[in-house]
């Protein structure tokens, strides 16, 4: 897989396609007015294109090239009614392309769009550098942050499953005895060599992952053997989740502005308001246009996510786009199959709002979070508290003997002491806390 290094210059090549009508330049509208006219019909000019979307898609773009290591030296932008089922773009963009790639001495193109084996294999014999596409950009990004074992197969699984299709044609390139005229027989024969290949590495791979999920399961199974309940930090990528990781479990996980900082999946217990404990789980950030194969591949990573009792949605409030970025990471979650679970939504970065921004949001009702400074964090703990039913919060009044002191210490380190009275030998305890930890000892209650 072609992998993006620092001193790499990079082209950025931006794809819009509109679905609507063809707009027309200013002088065939207006001769199209007069015809209108002259029939006696009125003029319906067509609206100008916003190019709103674009631009936050070309942002998001630039984001994961810095996260890649790139340095960008041109941008080029094309508007199509539809793809060019050959190059994308077509063939006078290519020539353009090809020029400004020569110029700017571009050693990569990237391209913000999807791109076929076939539109790939004729952009790569045009251009005089490498031809990259978002898919493929956003794998090498996942293979630079993957620490685990089990993230470096998951990757490793993802970008075989996307190169498999595009070694079609590759023939010469790829013989054993040279490129040339003459030379295709031995360059197909290497070809289905590397098919098989990276077909026997693939039923490997599955089979390593599989292992994985095996030890994912006796895990948990272990864990839910004790009832403590399990809450997932979900989220876009960069809207926040590992900074509120570290704020709420000291774990001192890798915190970046740069997209897909985190890779693997933390879990670490926390104690919430009631006293009762849960597991909480850092995720990989979702982003617009999900690769399929990576939902697929990050099976069990995202198993935390389907695993979970809770899932706290963790949004950026800065974020000009949040609306377009929600519905994205809602998209996944339904892929998922996880959207009926109970979600606490947060606006993560209220510190980077001014006061009337944060009074509108105030009045919408949501919950504003400070991961940076801390602020309502400890209403969020409360809003877990609310939302688990597993393991619910009730309370119960206790007669203990002195003597019992491990039954003391338990109530005392699992439950909230509302009431503690000594009646000679024995102490009588007004509780609240989790419901098993309370129904354990239950031959002390007081009927």
């Amino acid at each position: 897989m072609t992998e993006i290094r620092s001193p790499e210059r990079v082209l950025l090549v931006a794809v819009e396609m509109h679905t609507g009508k063809r707009h027309l330049s200013t002088s065939a509208a207006a001769a199209r007015d007069t015809a209108l006219a002259a029939r006696g019909e009125g003029a319906s000019a067509a609206p100008a294109l916003s190019s709103s979307a674009l631009d936050v898609e070309l942002a998001e773009f630039r984001e994961l090239v810095l996260s890649a290591g790139g340095e960008i030296v041109g941008e080029i932008i094309q508007r199509r009614l539809q793809p060019d089922p050959a190059t994308l773009i077509g063939r006078g963009k290519v020539e353009e392309l090809t020029g400004a790639a020569a110029a700017t001495n571009a050693s990569v193109v990237l391209f913000s769009h999807d791109l076929s084996p076939t539109q790939l294999r004729n952009l790569e014999e045009a251009v005089p550098c490498r031809v990259i596409d978002r898919t493929q950009l956003i794998l090498d990004i996942f293979a630079r942050h993957a620490r685990t074992r089990e993230g470096q197969l998951q990757v490793e699984l993802a970008q075989l499953e996307y190169m498999l299709p595009r070694l079609t044609g590759r023939g010469s390139s790829m013989s054993q005895l040279g490129g040339g005229i003459g030379t295709r027989g031995p360059g197909e024969t290497q070809l289905e060599t590397d098919r098989r290949r990276i077909q026997r590495r693939l039923v490997h791979l599955k089979e390593e992952l599989e292992g994985v999920r095996r030890v994912r399961s006796q895990q948990r199974q272990r864990r839910e053997s004790v009832p403590v309940p399990a809450v997932a930090l979900v989220g876009y990528t960069n809207a926040g989740k590992s900074t509120l990781f570290n704020l709420l479990t000291r774990a001192g996980v890798l915190e970046s502005s740069r997209m897909f900082a985190t890779l693997d999946p933390k879990l670490k217990a926390i104690q919430l308001p009631s006293r009762r404990k849960i597991l909480l789980s850092d995720t990989v950030g979702f982003i617009r246009n999900l690769p399929h194969t990576l939902v697929t591949s990050f099976r069990a990573t995202l198993e935390e996510v389907q695993r979970a009792e809770v899932l706290v949605h963790v949004r950026d409030a800065s974020d000009p786009v949040g609306e377009d970025h929600k519905a994205e990471v809602e998209k996944v979650l339904g892929e998922l199959g996880v959207l009926s679970k109970p979600r606490i939504e947060v606006m993560n970065k209220s510190d980077l709002l001014d006061d009337e921004e944060l009074v509108a949001l105030a009045n919408s009702g949501a919950l504003a979070v400070s991961a940076r400074t801390g602020a309502g964090v400890t209403l969020l703990l409360d809003r877990i508290d609310q939302a688990l039913v597993a393991d619910p919060i009730s309370s119960q009044d206790f007669l203990v003997p002195q003597a019992e002191g491990a039954v003391l210490a338990a109530l005392g380190a699992g439950a909230v002491l509302r009431e503690r009275n000594f009646e000679g030998n024995m102490v009588r305890m007004s509780v609240s806390g989790p419901d098993s930890l309370l129904k354990r000892y239950r031959r002390f209650w007081v009927k």
